[in-house]
């Protein structure tokens, strides 16, 4: 099992402690995690952060992929034949600057992509599903328009982040001056 919470600064501890609690719950799966800024796992084998080339093999080598609500992350999952699990990172918890993961994950699990979970029981039960299903059944076939899809949504999803921190950075230096 592979968990992915991405490279983002925001701590996204919830996730590892449901991904904690699932490692003792399954003692028998062995539960790889890059956690990035979050806090490394207690029980999980963690990763703070890996090279793309190491990601892309450990998610096509990978039974069952969680995931964070990033769109490249999502599309390299699902580019592997993976349905992942999907928990999005949540703004009012402070583990984004906004809703993107939430709204694209919520799009995604319409669409069957994904399994949205956003509860800690709700994410017990699917990745018990999962694992028992194991990847046989959890791979789809991609084509080459979903892969191309996946560029074009990660290159315009990290255009508006960077579009929304510039002006958000803009505010604040007027906002100086006006003092």
């Amino acid at each position: 099992m592979l968990a992915l919470v991405g490279t983002d600064h925001h701590p996204f501890n919830r996730l590892i402690d449901w991904l904690d609690e699932a490692a003792v719950r399954n003692p028998a799966v062995r539960f790889v995690v890059q956690h990035g800024a979050s806090r490394a796992p207690l029980v999980a084998h963690g990763r703070d952060f890996l090279p793309y080339e190491e990601v892309v093999r450990l998610v096509d080598e990978a039974d069952v992929v969680v995931c964070h609500g990033g769109p490249g992350t999502i599309m390299d999952a699902r580019g592997a034949g993976h349905v992942p699990i999907c928990v999005p990172r949540d703004p009012g918890l402070g583990e984004h600057v906004d809703g993107h993961q939430q709204r694209f994950a919520a799009v995604m699990n319409d669409e069957g992509m994904v399994v949205t979970c956003t509860s800690s029981a709700s994410f017990q039960v699917a990745l018990a599903e999962r694992l028992e299903l194991g990847k046989a059944t959890e791979r789809r076939d991609v084509d080459d328009a979903t892969v191309a899809a996946r560029h074009r949504v990660t290159i315009a999803l990290d255009e508006l982040v960077e579009q929304t921190e510039r002006n958000r950075s803009r505010k604040r230096f007027r906002a100086l001056f006006r003092r």
